[in-house]
């Protein structure tokens, strides 16, 4: 029995743009293109009367550009959108924006299959988590969700990070763990290495999938992952030891919250 297909929209102004994507797709026969479309205003009514699963959606348009189309969507109700842009400045806008992906022209058919991939993934999480909760809804004799039910929420994968005059990314399970430093949260990556961003702690804990990040204290969050080994330590706390060796203080005040997720139930 076939996988079902994946709905698509393709939205951008200029024709050769639409092909590429349309030619770059017909190497992913599970994926089907249900319209296209050249502004962001017939892209919003085909998003209606498709309800597609995935929007490729180029961000510099006329009228109305792609940014400006994804906040007249609601959230509750967005498909999964991948930016497309060839201009550098668009590209950061097109990341921090509520998208799963983005494509800075010209790409080539690798990196759109990275793209795709990930995609698929996420079209996973989602049903996985669809599904677990329709499981809980049944054992506890509950009446399953209308159509008009919230979506699961989606976290961030990757985190901006402005060094140097450069703009690039850190992955999300690269991160070990998170520590406020002033007006900036450092990220204490895989490789050893620190990232300073403009954040603030609850703005980035947000961000962050609970059921992988936890707040040990008012100024550290750590991924649950990268931890070796908790010790009992005075009046109550805990040193949480990570595989590297790295020695972090969980606070009492956030021990009732971290329970669950440090296994501590």
């Amino acid at each position: 029995m076939s996988e079902p297909a994946i709905s698509a929209l393709i939205v951008d102004d200029e024709p050769l743009g639409r092909d590429l994507v349309r030619h770059m797709l017909a190497a992913h026969r599970d994926i089907r293109v249900v319209a296209e479309c050249a502004d962001g205003e017939k892209a919003l009514a085909a998003i209606k009367r498709h309800a597609p699963q995935l929007v490729f959606l180029d961000v510099k348009m006329p009228r109305l550009d792609g940014i400006a189309l994804l906040q007249r969507l609601a959230p509750d109700h967005r498909p999964l959108i991948v930016f497309i842009t060839a201009h550098d400045a668009y590209a950061l806008r097109a990341f921090e924006a509520p998208a799963l992906d983005y494509l800075l022209k010209p790409f080539d058919q690798e990196r759109f299959d990275q793209t795709v991939a990930r995609v698929r993934q996420r079209l996973e999480q989602l049903a996985a988590a669809q599904l677990g909760r329709s499981v809980q809804r049944f054992l506890a004799g509950s009446p399953a969700p209308t159509a008009d039910a919230r979506p699961a929420k989606t976290f961030a994968e990757r985190i901006v990070v402005r060094e140097s005059g450069r703009v690039y990314f850190v992955g999300v399970p690269e991160i070990h763990w998170l520590e406020a430093s002033g007006n900036y949260v450092a990220l204490h990556v895989a490789t050893g290495k620190t990232h300073l961003v403009h954040e603030t702690m609850a703005a980035l804990e947000a961000k962050l999938d609970p059921a992988r990040f936890v707040r040990i204290h008012r100024s550290t969050i750590v991924n649950v992952d990268r931890i070796k080994e908790l010790q009992p330590h005075f009046n109550g706390e805990y040193v949480v030891l990570l595989k590297d060796d790295t020695r972090l203080k969980l606070s009492r005040s956030f021990l009732e919250k971290a329970r669950a997720a440090l296994g501590l139930d």
